[in-house]
């Protein structure tokens, strides 16, 4: 079962959700962070690392000399990578998606590729976890490449638990696609309800059946319960606001660790995808 943990929006207590489902499954359970940009599960895991994986992209360089600059390449490129001016091809390795079109279709054979390193993949144990996530180098901006390779490591005989990044973005729908089922965190407020709007017509052109996790569930209104009921998704759990929630989280302490018996309730809400999946 590879459960993905996502919300339209930063700051609604998505990695307070799945790492405390992560936690409350224990043994046979695997934990990905795939907010490689700003990936914190670890502060609440402290995993041991025993793996690092360098992840690089290839990007074209040019050989001016076989080069006719012919533009094909800048044609070719959907993301303007590749530039002609003046008998001089520019290349933006940050817009490069890699994608290798351009060496293809160079008439001139004058493209190589080399590779661009973007981040790293760290891999370990946290207690009887499975354990891994991406960090992707500052200043770049090419995250999906880094959140694939995070995914490889997907072990089919665990339960996978994947914290998404904030969004609906490429970077998210890279990390939730082909997951059994996707646990969207909000809370009850006009933001909230807008980007979980967002998120819900994500997963419904992917086709991948979801439910809902309600934080700070007792502030805002009820236009989010109101949406749930129109839409029948199911909300799987409430999380209230409570001070002893917000200290423990910026102690780097799990919700279930601070606050045992929730132990008890993400398992019940677990039991109660596996119904949904079903």
């Amino acid at each position: 079962m590879i459960i993905s943990v996502a919300s339209g929006k930063g700051g609604t207590g998505k990695t307070t959700v799945a790492v405390s489902l992560a936690l409350s499954l224990n043994a046979n359970t695997q934990f990905l962070d795939c907010d490689v940009e700003e990936p914190n599960a670890h502060i609440f895991f402290k995993p041991e690392i025993k793996d690092k994986i360098t992840v690089s992209i290839p990007v074209p360089e040019i050989n001016e000399v076989k080069c006719n600059f012919c533009r094909k390449c800048a044609e070719i490129c959907a993301y303007n990578a590749l530039a002609v001016i003046n008998n001089k091809v520019l290349v933006f390795p940050h817009l490069c998606h890699g994608c290798g079109g351009c060496k293809l279709l160079c008439p001139q054979k004058a493209i190589t590729e080399i590779n661009k390193e973007i981040g790293i993949v760290e891999i370990g144990k946290a207690a009887n976890l499975e354990f891994a996530h991406g960090r992707l180098n500052i200043g770049e901006v090419m995250a999906p490449p880094l959140i694939r390779s995070v995914k490889k490591n997907i072990n089919p005989n665990c339960n996978v638990i994947i914290d998404a990044p904030p969004g609906t973005s490429c970077p998210v729908v890279e990390t939730i696609k082909q997951s059994d089922f996707c646990l969207l965190v909000t809370e009850p407020t006009p933001f909230g309800l807008n980007d979980l709007m967002l998120a819900v017509k994500v997963l419904e052109k992917l086709n991948i059946p979801f439910g809902l996790v309600i934080n700070r569930s007792d502030i805002g209104d009820k236009k989010v319960d109101k949406y749930c009921t129109d839409k029948n998704i199911p909300v799987l759990m409430r999380i209230p606001f409570k001070r002893k929630i917000a200290v423990a989280y910026s102690e780097g302490i799990p919700l279930v660790q601070a606050m045992p018996t929730y132990q008890n309730k993400f398992k019940s809400m677990f039991k109660k995808i596996i119904g949904l999946v079903r």
